[in-house]
């Protein structure tokens, strides 16, 4: 198969994508729907509802101004997720993406509370990225709580911790890993050749796992609400991330105030209840990583 081809075979997937998409989601579609959205001849619309409802034959329904949903109707281009539909909804409302981008005739009644943003400066993390690829050091100051000071780092990877971006990096002064907030970057310097490896970062190799529980002090009916909240079952919710991830997300969820009085059951809603266990992990990754780090110095000094 040309190129050629591979490429009109992919827009035509698309738009019957977009076929199933709007039956699900609108319970109805209509041949000028294909027209407007992809920018396509009404011939070529009618050629791709013909052609649709010969490989998925049964789906569709006609009425008087084009096509629903049958009872049988089962997508076959579309992977309905409500995940990703209401993703999209927060992205143009946040402006991150532009409303055309959405499927639906009329967007439907939503708001979302605004996020406080965190500017990150769009050269910033093209020099990070160019420093990751390259594996150099930066200079770049860095504001921290404790004050601005310029430090080299040796960026390996990005990370989100489900407020703020993050560069994970080879610190050059501390000799470890560490995380340094992208927004917290206000100057950028000179690139420096660096020796290190990016798979001594254990704590950013290791995989934990969160156990997640409903608080214990709700009631049964707390319980089970907090439960449906977050698609638990047999009263568990399993996360696995990045040890290097772990001690945010403990923080921002609250996981380590379970027994705390100063926040009720309510509040919290969920425990780890395998706190000691990441904790113990982490450190011990953390430990892995000094070892590492100083045989490789060691044989450095050496060679």
């Amino acid at each position: 198969m040309s190129e050629t081809d591979d490429r009109h075979t992919w827009t035509q997937q698309r738009r019957f994508e977009f076929l199933e998409w709007k039956m699900f989601w609108e319970n109805r579609v209509i041949r000028s729907d294909l027209e407007s959205t992809f920018g396509i001849s009404r011939p070529q619309a009618s050629v791709d509802l013909r052609n649709y409802r010969e490989i998925a034959p049964g789906n569709l329904e006609p009425t008087a101004r084009g096509y629903k949903p049958s009872a049988k109707f089962k997508p076959r281009f579309l992977i309905p997720s409500a995940d990703r539909l209401l993703l999209q909804l927060r992205a143009a409302l946040s402006s991150v993406i532009p409303k055309s981008d959405l499927w639906f005739r009329e967007v439907p009644p939503v708001e979302v509370a605004p996020d406080i943003a965190r500017s990150v400066s769009p050269e910033c993390l093209r020099q990070l990225l160019m420093a990751m690829r390259e594996r150099m050091a930066l200079d770049i100051r860095y504001h921290a709580l404790t004050g601005a000071r310029r430090r080299a780092i040796a960026p390996h990877a990005l990370a989100f911790d489900g407020h703020r971006w993050h560069v994970r990096a080879w610190c050059c002064d501390k000799e470890d890993f560490r995380d340094f907030v992208l927004s917290r970057i206000d100057e950028i310097g000179g690139t420096k050749p660096v020796q290190f490896d990016p798979d001594h970062d254990i704590e950013w190799a290791t995989k934990v796992m969160l156990r997640l529980r409903p608080h214990r002090g709700l009631s049964p009916e707390q319980s089970k609400a907090i439960q449906l909240d977050y698609g638990m079952v047999d009263c568990r919710l399993d996360i696995e991330m990045r040890a290097s991830l772990a001690f945010y997300f403990i923080r921002r969820m609250n996981l380590d105030l379970s027994t705390s009085t100063e926040l009720s059951p309510e509040r919290l809603q969920i425990e780890l209840e395998n706190l000691g266990t990441v904790l113990t992990q982490i450190r011990e990754a953390k430990e892995q990583t000094k070892v590492l780090v100083q045989k490789d110095r060691k044989g450095i000094s050496h060679g």
